[in-house]
């Protein structure tokens, strides 16, 4: 296992395309930590530096300690996962798996030890005499992650292994590659825009956006304690609803009031939110965090039911509030229609404000 320390590090291409502004990050020894963000962001040029494959432009990485910013790739002991596998078709999975491990001049005994432990740890036993091409994309997938461990690196690097996948496989990966992890023990940085994956996997996420990181937390900090519109908006399907609204001070809360509703706010931040009084904030409630109940007097809000989306388990319901689409998460059990009249509360500690002009939260 491994530890991984990012200090100040930056990546510029040309004179002017910054790719990642000034980067500190520890990474803790067995933990998984997920870099999560749109396509561009950064993530994987930060991925590629801790590998070597990337020259870093300023800062520095160290691997348990150790300063290896200027250090060759291949003698940094990192397995790497790929999202197009990167295994040698012309060799059966046997020998992908065998091959690091005579690099390392590895006695033949021990070679087949370590095969047989990680083929049974990501489940391709059967697999192992096969040729890559004869393998489903979860097979080959596994497969080049049982190459990984068996390498027995400080820490492995994977980006985007599961995105060449069709969904449900990529829901089954995610939970072997947990497992997997687990019984390694390996420290694991993934790369990811995906926040499905991200959250589902993550000991921790660190969102990044545009070459700085955002907010770094466990994945219910990130989802539960989002410290900007763009995490509120970015993390969560489906996405949270905002509205604009201002903020008029009382006694013991604050009224928030919007074209089409209006209530008062007694919750967390109140105090914060009253160093607001007679401005506009955005309000943020994420989908899952309104609730239909009975009777208007209970409501903030009491409107026509717009599409209603079944998923199963669970319904999306399209609602419009200032002539802007808003969606909320209902039971799938619950009777509901176009048209209907429903009215909306909210769960009052599960509600966001945030200042226009930062997009900070206020809390």
């Amino acid at each position: 296992m491994g530890t991984v320390k990012l200090v100040d590090l930056k990546k510029v291409y040309g004179k002017k395309t910054v790719a990642v502004h000034s980067c500190n990050l520890e990474i803790g020894e067995g933990e998984f930590l997920v870099l999560l963000g749109p396509s561009g962001c950064g993530k994987t040029t930060i991925m590629r530096m801790i590998a070597g494959l990337e020259e870093v432009t300023e800062g520095r990485v160290y691997l348990d300690g150790k300063d290896i910013t200027e250090l060759d790739p291949r003698f940094r002991n990192i397995g790497m996962v790929f999202q197009n596998y990167a295994m040698w078709p012309h060799m059966t999975i046997r020998e992908n798996i065998e091959f690091p491990l005579k690099l390392k001049k590895m006695p033949k005994a021990k070679r087949a030890e370590i095969i047989a432990k990680v083929a049974k740890m990501t489940a391709i036993e059967d697999y192992l005499d096969r040729y890559v091409s004869q393998l489903s994309g979860g097979q080959r997938q596994r497969a080049a992650v049982a190459r990984a461990v068996a390498y027995e690196p400080k820490i492995f690097l994977m980006d985007e292994p599961l995105s060449a996948l069709d969904a449900k496989l990529r829901e089954s990966m995610r939970t072997d590659l947990k497992e997997i992890q687990r019984a390694s023990g390996t420290t694991t940085v993934f790369v990811t825009h995906d926040q499905a994956e991200a959250l589902s996997l993550a000991d921790r996420i660190v969102v990044m956006k545009m070459g700085e990181i955002v907010q770094i937390g466990t994945p219910d900090e990130v989802y539960d304690d989002c410290n900007s519109v763009f995490i509120a908006d970015f993390i969560g399907t489906p996405p949270t609803n905002f509205f604009d609204v201002k903020i008029k001070e009382n006694d013991s809360s604050c009224e928030v009031v919007n074209d089409e509703f209006k209530f008062d706010y007694t919750g967390k931040g109140l105090s914060a939110l009253k160093a607001h009084d007679g401005k506009e904030v955005l309000l943020g409630i994420r989908p899952e965090n309104m609730v239909i109940v009975d009777d208007s007097k209970d409501a903030f809000i009491s409107i026509k039911c717009g599409l209603v989306e079944p998923q199963g388990a669970f319904k999306v319901v399209v609602i419009y509030i200032n002539n802007k689409k808003m969606k909320m998460v209902v039971e799938g059990d619950r009777k509901i229609k176009r048209d209907d009249l429903i009215h909306i509360a909210y769960k009052s500690d599960k509600i966001m404000f945030f200042d226009k002009e930062t997009e900070l939260r206020i809390k």
